[in-house]
């Protein structure tokens, strides 16, 4: 139908239907284009926003650990004879000489036991003598057959057991002067005494269990350091390396310690082995059972770098730190914690150069895309 052809009313349904229409297809437009930006704001808001860091590098540091220092020598001096102490010569800090005389025993049953003893060994030795002429008497009656084999054979062998009794008692008597000796406590070397556990008119009686010991003598002039390595630092602990040794009694001095040996065993209970250290104390200003720091000059901090604790993922895997590459994606990393600082984690296995998450988001893993922060990155 023509155009001219068409009434009033077609005219204006159709322009209704074409509205209608156009309507219909902007709404459409519109749907689309509200459903394409809210699709692709939630895919922004997906990948999650983080701040770098860079790992900080540890300067070398020496290593400081608790020491305990013992002396070179030390001879807890337990009584081998029972008494009565008669007097002591040497008070706690005197200096001794090797076999000086501590102090006096006095031993009335040990001087007893001794005479009778002696007694006893002149009684057999009498007795002995008289065996012997008689078993020699008897040999010759044998050889004038007027006696027979039987009865020489039991005089010799009286002379015999004589002999062996005499010996018995000879080495009793031996014994027990030997323990009159004891009577006499003497230092075993040079050195000081540094206790004193006993008076004039104690009763002594012979032991050897701790505490009941008479006096103790340490020798001083070098002493032993003990030192409780952690097993991560033993590598760098070896014999002949040294350490300085500083005490709080004396702030501002320091002592050079030669490490002697080490225990070659790590203790189950602290993860730590012994080692024993050296120092010379020829002015004794150091003393045996003092607490010390002993500090090794050897750098700990090599080939480490920190970072802050946030930073640090602990987990079923171990621990990691969460680095991002130059594509935005994040690489899991594994390290290991050499020393923690409080303030900072000092790690092993991981690159100063690398970018690291500071407080990476939990479920992060190995691929993920993250947006880095402006400030972050212009830094």
């Amino acid at each position: 139908m023509p155009f001219k052809s068409l009434s009033r009313p077609q005219l204006a349904a159709g322009a209704v239907a074409v509205l209608a229409v156009v309507a219909v297809v902007s709404g459409i437009a519109s749907r689309r284009s509200h459903a394409e930006q809210l699709q692709h704001s939630t895919a922004e808001r997906a990948i999650p926003t983080v701040a770098l860091i860079a790992p900080t590098v540890t300067p070398a540091a020496p290593l400081e650990l608790p020491a305990r220092i013992e002396a070179w020598s030390r001879a807890p001096i337990y009584a081998r004879v029972s008494g009565y102490l008669q007097k002591w010569n040497a008070d706690i800090g005197t200096p001794v000489k090797a076999g000086q005389v501590l102090a006096q025993i006095e031993i009335p049953d040990q001087d007893q036991q001794l005479r009778q003893a002696q007694a006893e060994l002149a009684t057999a030795r009498a007795n002995l003598t008289l065996a012997a002429s008689t078993a020699k008497r008897w040999q010759a009656l044998l050889e004038a057959k007027a006696v027979s084999t039987q009865e020489v054979d039991e005089k010799a062998g009286d002379l015999a057991a004589r002999q062996s009794n005499v010996l018995a008692l000879q080495a009793n008597v031996e014994r027990l002067a030997t323990l009159q000796r004891y009577a006499k406590i003497v230092a075993p070397f040079d050195g000081v005494v540094t206790a004193r556990n006993t008076d004039v008119g104690a009763l002594i009686t012979v032991g050897g269990a701790a505490g009941s010991e008479l006096f103790v003598v340490s020798d001083t002039r070098k002493l032993r350091i003990y030192v409780n390595v952690p097993q991560r630092q033993l590598a760098q602990i070896k014999p002949g390396s040294t350490a300085q040794l500083a005490v709080p009694e004396r702030p501002g001095q320091h002592w050079t310690a030669t490490v002697q040996s080490l225990a070659q065993a790590i203790s189950a209970s602290s993860g730590t082995m012994l080692v024993q250290l050296s120092v010379d104390n020829q002015d004794g200003a150091l003393v045996p059972g003092a607490f010390a720091t002993a500090r090794f000059d050897t750098a700990s901090g090599d080939g480490s770098v920190s970072v802050p604790p946030g930073a640090v993922i602990t987990g079923k895997n171990g621990v990691q730190v969460a680095t991002v590459d130059g594509a935005g994606k994040v690489q899991l990393k594994q390290v290991s914690i050499a020393r923690d600082l409080g303030s900072a984690v000092q790690l092993d296995g991981l690159a100063p150069q690398v970018r690291v998450i500071a407080n990476p988001p939990d479920g992060l893993a190995n691929g993920d895309v993250v947006r880095v922060a402006a400030a972050a990155q212009d830094r």
